[in-house]
């Protein structure tokens, strides 16, 4: 059985980042996503380390071929979505704007990724996951008291903001599609997703609960109990003992219950506790505090790293990674009877030319007029 996506067809003109994981995650659940990009269309079908572009074939295409951009909207003609994430007004300067598609396919849904958005004073500019989540508001309380704010890697701009509410969007409006037969434009923009991802601390900003400052939150490494302690091995342990019940096991397991000590939440004590806390972590081994603490709801764990996680216990006993090769997250969420997967490795751009379009309708000798127009890259190529 395919994955609960299967029947789902999505053209996607590639681009970097968010768009492709986005394609990504409707690939893995099952939806055959045919991926537009420069390339050869006769390249070997060898694999790459794009994971990014797993579960989906890679088609050569020339979209400053006026054949190329035709076989695009023939394309649309019978995909459920197209999703693009060049800067706004490229694809209508192509010819494959929103208008153009939807002219030929009412009920595609136009799926969009940008940083900025698809209009207002930075729509046009050039930026990275680090500029937009500083303009969302994500990126200023991420740091420890006293310093400057630390980037999260690109998660929370490019694929928690981006990616992920792109591929939300997207199978919302198809959704909508399918009642009202009618498509429209999905403006995914990492600046929007990022400020939607703070909607619980601007709840806690309101409430008068949040400090507009650094390193003083419960979240934010000022709470002793929601912290990062390192061990007598130079190793680290993670602690998020919020409730009563949990910070009493905690202490437990630190061997301080039944001390005199200040109460759970008095902020005013909190840097004194963590000076307290991190002297008796730094007494064992991350491994050692992690048996301490196993069969307890102390909510304390080891911190791994990346290639240490796909290796460990934890992970390994529900098939998180796959490690068939190479290492990469498998498919999620899960289903319970129509499971997703990594249908196929990422493979040189252009590789799944014929197959794709074959797949999609493409007979043989349409597939040799097109190379012969030129919609694969120069005529002849």
């Amino acid at each position: 059985m395919g994955g609960p996506l299967d029947g789902v067809k999505v053209i996607e003109l590639a681009g970097i980042g968010p768009g492709p994981y986005a394609c990504m995650l409707l690939a893995d659940l099952g939806a055959d996503v045919l991926r537009l990009e420069r390339g050869a269309w006769d390249a070997e079908p060898t694999t790459t380390s794009e994971l990014l572009n797993r579960s989906r074939p890679s088609v050569a295409l020339d979209l400053k071929s006026p054949r190329g951009r035709e076989l695009v909207l023939e394309l649309c003609e019978q995909a459920d979505a197209l999703i693009e994430g060049f800067r706004p007004g490229v694809t209508e300067r192509l010819g494959l704007g929103p208008e153009d598609v939807l002219a030929r396919n009412p009920r595609l849904v136009y799926g969009r990724m940008t940083g900025f958005g698809q209009h207002g004073p930075l729509a046009q500019r050039a930026g990275h996951d680090i500029n937009y989540i500083a303009v969302s508001g994500a990126l200023w309380p991420i740091g420890r008291v006293g310093e400057r704010p630390v980037p999260p890697l690109n998660l929370v701009g490019d694929f928690g903001g981006g990616g992920v509410f792109l591929a939300f969007g997207v199978l919302a409006a198809m959704l909508s599609a399918r009642v009202s037969g009618r498509g429209q434009v999905v403006d995914a923009a990492m600046v929007d997703g990022s400020a939607s991802l703070m909607t619980i601390t601007y709840g806690f900003l309101n409430s008068g609960m949040w400090r507009e400052e650094r390193g003083v939150n419960i979240l934010d490494s000022g709470a002793h109990f929601y912290e990062v302690y390192e061990t007598s091995d130079r190793r680290y342990v993670a602690v998020g003992a919020i409730e009563e019940k949990f910070y009493a096991e905690l202490l437990d397991g630190l061997g301080l219950a039944g001390e005199s000590l200040p109460h759970q939440f008095d902020r005013e004590q909190w840097p004194q506790m963590k000076e307290r806390f991190s002297a008796v972590f730094a007494t064992k081994s991350r491994d050692e505090w992690t048996e301490v603490f196993r069969d307890t709801d102390a909510c304390v764990t080891p911190v791994l790293s990346p290639l240490e996680a796909a290796a460990h216990p934890y992970n390994t006993a529900r098939d998180v990674f796959d490690t068939n090769g190479v290492i990469q997250p498998r498919p999620a969420p899960r289903f319970s009877t129509t499971p997703g997967s990594i249908s196929a490795p990422p493979r040189l751009p252009g590789s799944g030319t014929r197959l794709g379009l074959a797949k999609w309708g493409i007979d043989d000798e349409q597939f040799d007029a097109l190379r012969a127009a030129g919609a694969f890259g120069p005529p002849g190529d």
